[in-house]
């Protein structure tokens, strides 16, 4: 069994359960909002223009059925993602049931001899809700964006690409840095 590359789902999580509760008109804490935008995955995916305040506002806006100002197009496509994601919560179900039962030990084995010569101790594979981009690398981490997961029967495709197909091809590349 691999134990170099872990899943880290954690901010999917939090964000199911802001999606469901917000959808079902149950109140949610400004705190659970700040812990959100603290999750490892969101914050390795900040820059200037898309930062811990982008996701505070964005998401106490949503909660507080409030207008909002977006200060950047990164800012703007977050709210809109997340408004997505409460139009069809099954949808959005079915978008996480795939990552749920994702197991990269097959993945792990495969590029093991990369991951040696790299000397690489572990990798986490995180899924994150972003802006724009697919993916970043920052530093042993990959970050998918989970907005970016289509689901399709039993499996999950960032664009084109088969899931795991997708993270091997970003691993290889976050060794090969």
């Amino acid at each position: 069994m691999g134990d170099r590359i872990k899943i880290n789902l954690e901010a999917v999580e939090a964000m199911l359960y802001y999606w469901h509760a917000l959808k079902d008109r149950e109140k949610v804490a400004e705190k659970f909002i700040y812990d959100i935008a603290e999750m490892p995955g969101l914050t390795d995916a900040y820059d200037d223009e898309f930062n811990g305040e982008s996701v505070r506002r964005a998401l106490s806006a949503i909660k507080n059925r409030e207008v909002f100002s977006a200060q950047s197009k990164k800012e703007a496509r977050f709210w809109n993602n997340n408004l997505w994601m409460m139009e069809d919560l099954s949808y959005t179900d079915a978008m996480v049931q795939p990552l749920k039962k994702l197991n990269l030990d097959a993945l792990e084995n495969k590029i093991r001899e990369k991951l040696n010569q790299a000397q690489c101790e572990e990798i986490q594979v995180v899924f994150a809700p972003l802006h724009f981009d697919d993916y970043a690398v920052k530093g042993n981490k990959l970050i998918i964006n989970f907005f970016r997961v289509k689901p399709e029967n039993d499996t999950a495709f960032i664009g084109e690409k088969e899931l795991e197909l997708f993270i091997e091809e970003k691993l290889t590349e976050l060794i090969n840095r």
